[in-house]
């Protein structure tokens, strides 16, 4: 089902990469780290460059998703003619610490608040996205850290686009070290998307 594999390494400094060269893997290399949202930016538009490419998915690289259940969003994809599918975590209390179960249902909270559309799992990075949708987003949204998530969220709502979630495991690992979230400034730049949208959106 997957015709290719793009891996973005951000500028990493431990030679993470180094032994997928001899993979059929194409590899797109930061000099430097340029956080999440450039990284995505810089593999859709790899992925794009194939004309046959009708969607891309994205898995995050912490081990905190499971690549077996990338059918289930293609499978949304295909049924329903979703334009964007986000793989929603249960958030089991056994195994996801209450900072950030509270996080995530605030975000969720305040995105149906804003914009009248509940969402499960605003945060989740594991996504598939339909190729017209992905092909908006340059010039759309900014190329930052995850916040970039949100604006590709936030647009896909004030465009009425279908957005369709599929449920995941959750799989957490305490203290990972591969996870980058700075919980305070990574949430307040979430938040400031969600804002400046609403606001906008007002004004409208």
């Amino acid at each position: 089902m997957v015709s290719r594999v793009i891996l973005v390494d951000d500028g990493s400094t431990d030679g993470a990469t180094e032994g997928l060269r001899d993979l059929p893997v194409n590899l797109i290399r930061f000099e430097r780290n340029r956080g999440k949202g450039a990284a995505l930016l810089a593999g859709f538009k790899a992925a794009l460059d194939s004309p046959e490419i009708t969607c891309v998915v994205v898995v995050d690289a912490d081990g905190q998703h499971d690549p077996h259940e990338i059918p289930a969003l293609y499978g949304a994809f295909v049924e329903q003619s979703a334009d964007l599918i986000i793989g929603a975590r249960t958030f089991d209390p056994a195994v996801v610490p209450w900072r950030s179960r509270f996080g995530n249902k605030l975000t969720v909270a305040v995105t149906k608040r804003l914009f009248g559309q509940y969402l499960p799992d605003t945060q989740s990075g594991f996504r598939l996205l339909a190729r017209p949708f992905a092909e908006s987003l340059f010039g759309a949204v900014p190329e930052g850290r995850y916040e970039t998530e949100m604006a590709i969220i936030v647009k896909a709502i004030h465009e009425r686009r279908k957005i369709v979630s599929v449920p995941i495991r959750t799989i957490y690992e305490s203290g990972n070290v591969s996870s980058h979230f700075r919980k305070i400034r990574d949430s307040l730049r979430i938040y400031r998307v969600l804002l400046r949208a609403a606001l906008r959106r007002k004004r409208v």
